[in-house]
């Protein structure tokens, strides 16, 4: 008879595995009501060696507790601009943003996202029946076609992963909107949030309605 282990959150470690589930890299929580932050970013950003150790580290017992780790691990290479930064190109980080937004408050709600060079940080609450992988896959097919044209390349140009976090509580929703927001000026590329045009802190940066014509 098997034991029932239980975190200190109050959950047992059955009910928190079948949540997740794996396409061989990291486990994600695929259905959920909450807000969640997550990051996906450009192929090249992260050298794949390095994304293989860290993701080796991630124990699934262990994983409330190494995920904020792993993640500021991720976001610091992320921000250091490695890669072909291909979501410069204002054309690019447009038509990401315009994705971002086409099902918005259908398939989700949209709460904050900022477009940097080699990623991007999306805080939302899916809608009942569209997974968080569903919702990615979506921004990813879309964008990369289109990315793809515009550089005249094809191949891979997103990461096959992406990283996501459950917001657990108001200051954790507070928190990560701060992050997402403050992103570009972390990095050293502007002075203050609202100058990142590709964000939604800024004034100039909105969903484009053309986007759903």
């Amino acid at each position: 008879m098997s034991k029932k282990v239980i975190l200190d959150s109050g959950e047992d470690i059955g009910s928190i595995h079948s949540r997740f589930h794996s396409r061989g890299y990291l486990p994600h929580c695929e259905f959920s009501l909450e807000p969640q932050m997550l990051t996906f970013n450009l192929h090249d950003s992260i050298p794949q060696p390095v994304l293989t150790v860290l993701t080796e580290e991630l124990d699934i017992l262990r994983r409330l507790e190494q995920q904020t780790k792993r993640c500021t691990k991720i976001e610091d290479l992320l921000d250091r601009g490695l890669g072909s930064c291909a979501l410069s190109d204002p054309s690019i980080a447009q038509i990401t943003e315009q994705a971002m937004g086409f099902f918005d408050e259908q398939r989700y709600k949209l709460h904050a996202w900022v477009i940097m060079p080699n990623h991007v940080h999306v805080l939302l609450t899916p809608k009942k029946e569209h997974s968080i992988a569903s919702i990615v896959h979506s921004w990813k097919s879309f964008t990369s076609n289109r990315a793809n044209k515009i550089l005249g390349r094809s191949g891979a140009f997103w990461q096959r992963e992406y990283f996501d976090r459950k917001i657990r509580n108001d200051k954790h929703f507070e928190d990560a909107l701060n992050y997402i927001h403050n992103n570009p000026v972390k990095a050293g590329l502007c002075v203050s949030p609202e100058l990142w045009m590709f964000s939604s802190a800024s004034a100039s940066s909105k969903l484009r309605e053309d986007a759903k014509k």
